[in-house]
């Protein structure tokens, strides 16, 4: 019987990088997100872009700025945040510093006016009106539904987490100063939705300009705007006089996701594999060696050896092992959204599969199939295993909240020769039970059973 998944533990100088900008006028009719899919919702999010376009132009190389006169488009946009959704939220229990930071720009440095404790409304009122501060709410997707699904749309098209923020400028003020994203972000893309006021963002300081030669842009943005730029685009927004105030949301994704990252991921189940038939690789390194202070030749000459053996057995591999990338994706990810509470996720729904029903796999985009090391043997002469990861019971509410001690796998293993069986399920619209490549009638129901009691599958 399958077990319950465990826990697991150039050299040329660039010249400067043009900020585009497309106006677009109103087709006619309400232009509305395209929910039907991943790759619909980024489509009409970077609309009328085209996404070959956009990743070939100006994914991770410059930014873009889309601007489009519609009234429904800036409407939806508006309805994601707003200021008055504060007090609502206020009465849920939010905290200065894990859920709200309030904030302004003094003399081109951050200052931070946090209190202690519980943020109340009315305390954040006060510091908005009186001391133009500017009110930042971290991950608002845990709680605003409309921000749940965009970003678990975006999750899905990008396999990547997608995180947010709000910012709520008064008029006249600037809340953050000239900054690119830190550490905390690296490695992420932003966009900015705009609404319902219009703020004037400047993508670089003129510091920037004078220490990295790259041109200083300024342009108004207004309700429906979106404004995208790679990580580390130096860049400062602030409310020009004479408005309300003005909101603006940031979306942001692949933190953590470079091909550095994903070879130091990858690079432990490659060595493992290969160590288990090659001996070279199971001796013992010279004696000493970690006590001395440089590496030795000849110790530089084997370990390059061993990397050319490696990248020789890489050549012809078909399935690299995650070792963490995949688990913490699926574990940190959005569940799906759902209009209601989401109940029908938590149990399974319609007929029990049984040997001669058809099956087909659902909330694909929420599941990762990997093999893996058995995480129950500790010992040199581990077994693979199947490894099945799902996000669809996932907990909305700790999302890109950093709450690892509230965080658990969900999901099922399997033996390693259930494999070509589950790849049968992943790769076919739908198919019957009785045709998996499964040893056993037994095995068979056994498998599609687990699958089902997880809500992975449905009988169709």
């Amino acid at each position: 019987m399958p077990k319950k998944a465990k826990p697991a533990g150039s050299g040329k100088e660039e010249g400067p990088v043009p900020c585009k900008q497309m106006k677009v006028e109103a087709a006619g009719g309400p232009s509305a997100l395209n929910f039907d899919s991943p790759s619909s919702l980024f489509e009409s999010l970077i609309s009328p872009i085209k996404t070959e376009t956009f990743f070939k132009e100006f994914w991770e190389q410059k930014p873009l700025l889309i601007q489009r006169d519609d009234p429904a488009l800036a409407t939806y946009y508006g309805s994601l945040f707003k200021l008055t959704d504060l007090k609502s939220l206020c009465s849920r229990g939010m905290y200065y510093g894990r859920d709200v930071n309030v904030c302004r720009c003094v003399n081109g440095k951050k200052k931070v006016l946090n209190k202690d404790g519980k943020a109340h409304f009315l305390q954040l009122r006060k510091d908005f009106d009186q001391k133009r501060a500017t009110i930042q709410f971290h991950q608002p997707q845990r709680f605003k539904d409309e921000l749940w699904r965009i970003q678990e749309k975006l999750e899905c098209y990008f396999g990547s987490l997608v995180g947010s923020n709000v910012y709520i400028t008064p008029a006249g003020s600037q809340g953050l100063p000239p900054h690119y994203d830190d550490v905390e972000l690296e490695g992420e893309k932003h966009w900015r939705l705009y609404h319902p006021t219009v703020p004037l963002a400047r993508e670089y300081s003129v510091e920037a300009e004078e220490r990295i030669g790259r041109p200083v842009h300024e342009f108004m943005l207004k309700p429906g705007d979106l404004l995208y730029f790679p990580r580390g685009t130096i860049h400062q927004a602030d409310t020009p006089a004479g408005l309300a105030h003005s909101t603006h949301v940031t979306i942001s994704t692949y933190q953590n996701n470079s091909w550095g990252d994903f070879l130091l991921d990858t690079i432990s189940g490659l060595v493992f594999d290969t160590a288990k038939e090659d001996v070279e690789l199971r001796t013992g390194i010279p004696r000493q060696l970690l006590l001395q202070v440089e590496s030795t030749t000849v110790a530089t000459r084997r370990l390059s050896g061993f990397l050319r053996t490696l990248a020789d057995r890489l050549e012809g591999t078909k399935e690299l092992l995650s070792s963490d990338m995949k688990k913490d994706f699926i574990m940190h990810r959005l569940p799906p959204y759902s209009a209601g509470d989401g109940a029908e996720l938590s149990t399974p729904g319609g007929k029990l599969p049984r040997l001669d029903s058809v099956v087909r796999l659902q909330f694909k985009d929420h599941i990762v199939l990997t093999v893996l090391p058995d995480q129950d043997q500790s010992d040199e002469a581990q077994e693979k295993m199947v490894y099945i990861y799902h996000s669809l019971k996932n907990s909305r509410e700790t999302h890109m909240m950093g709450n690892e001690e509230e965080t658990e796998f969900h999901g099922l293993r399997f033996p390693l020769s259930h494999l070509d069986a589950l790849k049968q399920i992943w790769n076919s619209p739908a198919i019957s039970v009785k045709d998996l490549k499964l040893t056993t009638d037994e095995e068979k129901e056994s498998l599609v059973l687990s699958l089902w009691t997880e809500c992975l599958i449905q009988v169709v």
